[in-house]
């Protein structure tokens, strides 16, 4: 295992379809999330989740620990790890960026104003998105994928893993 807490030989990914044997058993995704996002892998300690709007590369990262507010709730190898699938979750939007030759600015965020369940929103920002400069939390009415095009982001964003 790498510093980086993710193992993968070349065959192999580090999807998937269940929750590990860590995961609590209590876990339950916030309703609001769920109807706001949708998912695209499950690492060792969180949900990775696309938020659904086409205008932004906007990831989730809902940690899978019931009872959950905030970072400092989670036990210290928790926050260890977490912090790893922040740092990846940013190096996938970035290097999606780059191969896009799209100038951005990365924003990690945790405000947890609305829907109290830890989640980290990581996302890119560019200069001429609808919400530049200011938030993009309550801007506007997001631009929701249809299903196929939840299917392409799907596939483009596990290529990414």
């Amino acid at each position: 295992m790498s510093d980086t807490g993710y193992t993968k030989a070349p065959a192999e990914t580090n999807l998937s379809t269940t929750n590990g044997p860590k995961d609590d058993a209590n876990f339950k995704l916030d309703e609001r999330l769920a109807a706001d996002s949708f998912w695209l892998a499950s690492w060792p300690l969180c949900e990775l989740r696309r938020f659904d709007d086409q205008r932004y590369a906007w990831l989730m990262l809902v940690p899978r620990r019931a009872d959950m507010t905030e970072f400092v709730d989670l036990r210290e190898a928790d926050q260890v790890q977490l912090a790893r699938e922040i740092k990846r979750a940013s190096e996938m939007l970035l290097q999606d960026a780059r191969q896009r030759q799209q100038k951005v600015k990365l924003n990690v965020g945790a405000l947890g104003n609305v829907v109290s369940q830890l989640h980290i929103h990581v996302l890119l920002r560019q200069p001429n998105d609808p919400a530049w400069p200011g938030p993009v939390w309550g801007h506007s009415a997001a631009l929701r994928f249809a299903a196929a095009q939840q299917q392409q982001e799907l596939t483009r964003w596990q290529a990414l893993l």
